[in-house]
């Protein structure tokens, strides 16, 4: 129970953070894949810098793949509305969304960035859902907001309680 409460929480608090800034600058700070990457982060508390790195590095990968792969493809298309079935903008959105989940994949393997949520922000630019280099800028500022916040938290919970608080790990309840 402690631990649901816990993470659930301290997810918000990170969210909240991110909900502030967009809404105090107007900018897309909040979009559907920062979501699993708060809880990611609210569920296994460690705070090592390779894995910021990685969190960070991978939707940067998706927000350029999918970019790359909207205006190779569908550039002036946006899945805001289902297309009607067998249109070339569907088509083309479709074409889009796959080819820029084959580039997101492959380039968080090739540099040992995988983070999943990366995956769904990939779909969120090659959908043209947020597919401006100035939006695609504002997701990798949103991410490395979050994972910054998440170190400060820490950072301030361990000088607080020092090392003998136990973290949450994946394995076990």
């Amino acid at each position: 129970m402690r631990r649901r409460a816990g993470t659930s929480l301290y997810a918000g608090l990170l969210f909240t953070v991110l909900g502030a800034i967009a809404w105090g600058t107007g900018q897309p700070f909040v979009f559907p894949s920062l979501g699993p990457s708060a809880f990611v982060l609210a569920f296994d508390r460690r705070s090592e810098r390779g894995r910021a790195l990685r969190i960070v590095g991978s939707h940067l990968i998706g927000g350029v793949a999918g970019l790359a792969a909207w205006w190779l493809i569908a550039p002036g298309a946006s899945l805001t509305a289902t297309p009607p079935a067998f249109s070339p903008e569907g088509f083309r959105l479709a074409a889009s969304a796959t080819a820029s989940l084959v580039a997101t994949s492959w380039a968080m393997i090739a540099t040992d960035a995988v983070h999943a949520p990366a995956c769904a922000t990939t779909l969120i630019v090659s959908l043209g859902l947020l597919s401006t280099p100035v939006e695609v800028a504002v997701i990798v500022a949103s991410v490395s907001v979050l994972v910054g916040v998440h170190a400060g938290v820490i950072r301030v919970f361990k000088r607080i309680v020092g090392d003998a608080h136990p973290l949450y790990r994946t394995e076990g309840g």
